[in-house]
């Protein structure tokens, strides 16, 4: 594998404020603090806590320990330390106690902590886990929920050997207990109400960790189960991580959307281009149909000028519509409005033109599988040192997009994070466009030759 990757901070998208609780198995502990190591490395004041036990070895891998009892002192030893971990009184059985919810939502208000990282289950040492009545012991100020299920656990049998509650894993799953752990039995229990998902506050994000990806083929079988578990619209994400890894985050799986802009008026062709026949439908049909064909969810087509007309081109596609009363302002108002329509859980989105019917699935889905192992701002199609389209775009320039004004897509924020946008290979034909009736007939002379 290429030793490249993400911080599990980028991966989990950690903001100033968080709360966030590791649950299940196979490497929260290990997870929490090399999060907490990420975090406070960045500047970040740090507390981990539990709201079960950690064993007594374990209070080592904190820089500081702060028990509850002498919890006035945590400020100072954040100035000293950047992270501290919160613990309450020792059990006799070598491990120690954690924190209390109503503690957890005091510390997450503090100004002086910037986040707040929980182990809230217990699992026995075994690399995966389903959760009994009374767990796991979620705070409800939590802002990510983190269901961990170690990968080495694959292809064993479902048993006690193997999986903590295994009965209860077996049931969640509908299958017999014995039954071999495949990628989708564990997508199902880290996405099941009952199981990962388990006591999951309103409002909270739920990113499941597929952790110790150490080789190649679990990779793979990593990407089936987070592929399972998108499909699921509860699920915000699914992050494949290795912790001897550094950085440790091989890929992050988000849903991405796509953004089909067909709401202009063409001025220049004369005629709206978006209905123009392609391939037996219309170009904007065609857009819509390799958007759909490359996998992303939602596709959201951007209607404005003859908005009627190109709605029913668009018939019998699994596709949205959105209309945009601005449209006469320029292309500007329509990645608003595309944007706008998005579910919150979207991770990144590809824009689209109605104009360019050479593009094909494979470059976008090229562009999704180099954004799952970067998290790049956005991600462009090249050739030969041009930059074409469609553009995928990260979530966290979703707010700088909100801000265009006139008419103008994404090129100016392309500009300007030039040093940061990932460039992929492409075709040529990544940079064709129908601006006229000549351009229109030599692409369809082009189609006839591929």
């Amino acid at each position: 594998m290429q030793n490249t990757g993400i911080s599990i901070a980028k991966a989990l998208r950690v903001e100033r404020g968080a709360v966030v609780s590791f649950v299940g198995a196979g490497g929260k502990t290990t997870s929490m603090f090399r999060l907490a190591a990420e975090l406070s490395g960045a500047g970040m004041r740090v507390v981990t806590t539990t709201t079960t036990h950690i064993a007594k070895d374990q209070v080592r891998l904190a820089p500081a320990a702060v028990r509850i009892d002498d919890i006035g002192s945590l400020g100072a030893r954040l100035d000293q330390h950047g992270h501290c971990l919160v613990i309450g009184e020792p059990c006799r059985d070598e491990r120690v106690s954690g924190a209390p919810a109503e503690l957890i939502a005091e510390l997450s208000g503090r100004t002086d902590v910037d986040a707040v990282l929980v182990e809230a289950d217990g699992s026995r040492w075994l690399p995966f886990k389903a959760p009994d009545v009374h767990e796991p012991a979620v705070p409800p100020s939590t802002t990510i929920l983190v269901p961990v299920a170690g990968l080495d656990a694959i292809g064993l049998p479902l048993d006690n050997d193997t999986v903590y509650r295994s009965e209860i894993a077996a049931r969640i799953a509908g299958v017999p207990v014995g039954s071999p752990l495949t990628p989708e039995i564990a997508a199902s229990v880290l996405s099941h109400p009952q199981g990962g998902a388990k006591q999951r506050p309103p409002g909270a994000r739920l990113v499941a960790l597929l952790n110790k990806a150490d080789t190649d083929d679990l990779v793979l079988k990593a990407r089936d189960a987070a592929e399972k578990m998108l499909s699921d619209p509860a699920v915000d994400g699914a992050v494949i991580s290795c912790m001897r890894r550094d950085p440790p985050v091989i890929e992050v799986w988000e849903p991405a959307a796509g953004i089909v802009l067909a709401a202009g008026t063409a001025m220049r062709y004369g005629t709206p281009k978006q209905l123009l026949p392609w391939d037996g439908a219309t170009l904007v049909a065609h857009s819509a149909r390799v958007a759909l064909e490359a996998g992303l969810d939602p596709v959201v087509v951007v209607l404005g000028h003859e908005a009627g007309q190109v709605e029913k081109a668009l018939a019998g596609l699994n596709v949205r519509t959105v209309f945009n009363p601005d449209y006469a302002n320029g292309q500007s108002t329509s990645v608003r409005r595309g944007l706008d329509s998005l579910p919150s859980r979207t991770g990144a989105a590809v824009f689209l033109l109605a104009d360019q019917p050479l593009v094909e699935p494979e470059w976008i889905r090229s562009l999704r599988r180099a954004h799952r192992r970067t998290l790049a701002p956005a991600c462009v199609p090249v050739f030969e040192g041009k930059r074409g389209n469609p553009v995928l775009f990260d979530r966290s320039l979703f707010g700088e997009l909100m801000k265009l004004r006139g008419d103008i897509g994404g090129r100016a924020l392309l500009e300007a994070h030039s040093n940061s946008v990932l460039r992929v290979p492409s075709s040529r034909f990544a940079l064709h466009d129908i601006d006229t009736p000549e351009d229109y007939r030599r692409l369809m002379q082009t189609q006839g030759e591929t």
